[in-house]
């Protein structure tokens, strides 16, 4: 165990509720990969809807009500497959993501999503955006090996809290 999840560790050990584990969530999240923006999303596979859980910018994307879920080539991927979906490209974005203006507009043009599975199925995607071109191989492993636990910890947290 690194540095960087011995603190997610104990802060997540202190937490009572979901709020807070997302926000110990997101420090991991600065110490692994810096992101320039940090959303939590929960899936409700049933009732075909996704909710924002947490943003580390609330004002642009703030935690809010539901969006219908669309069984698209990315839903396939990261729901069906249980894999991260990377673009380091607005182009690549804008393919996917409706409000990928908004999300240029913050100066992101790349991005990591990655599925927070529980008893096989996806209960969340953990999402970082950054400049164009900055998720590397390393950096995505680097998310995978020392997020994805921390990410359904802070998801189980959330969903025992509430």
């Amino acid at each position: 165990m690194n540095k960087h999840q011995t603190e997610f560790h104990r802060a997540i050990a202190l937490v009572k509720d979901g709020d807070a584990a997302f926000a110990a969530l997101h420090d991991l999240a600065k110490a692994v990969a810096d992101p320039k923006l940090f959303t939590v999303t929960t899936i409700e596979t049933a009732a075909g809807v996704a909710r924002r859980a947490f943003s580390s910018d609330p004002v642009s994307y703030p935690r809010s009500g539901t969006k219908p879920i669309h069984e698209d080539d990315w839903f396939r991927q990261v729901h069906g497959e249980q894999k991260a979906f990377v673009a380091n490209t607005i182009e690549e974005i804008s393919q996917r993501f409706p409000d990928y203006e908004l999300i240029n507009s913050l100066g992101c043009q790349s991005v990591v999503n990655l599925p927070v599975v529980a008893q096989g199925e996806v209960i969340a995607t953990v999402n970082f955006l950054h400049e164009t071109g900055y998720f590397t191989s390393e950096r995505v492993e680097a998310i995978h090996v020392e997020v994805g636990l921390p990410a359904l910890t802070a998801m189980l947290i959330s969903r025992i809290s509430s």
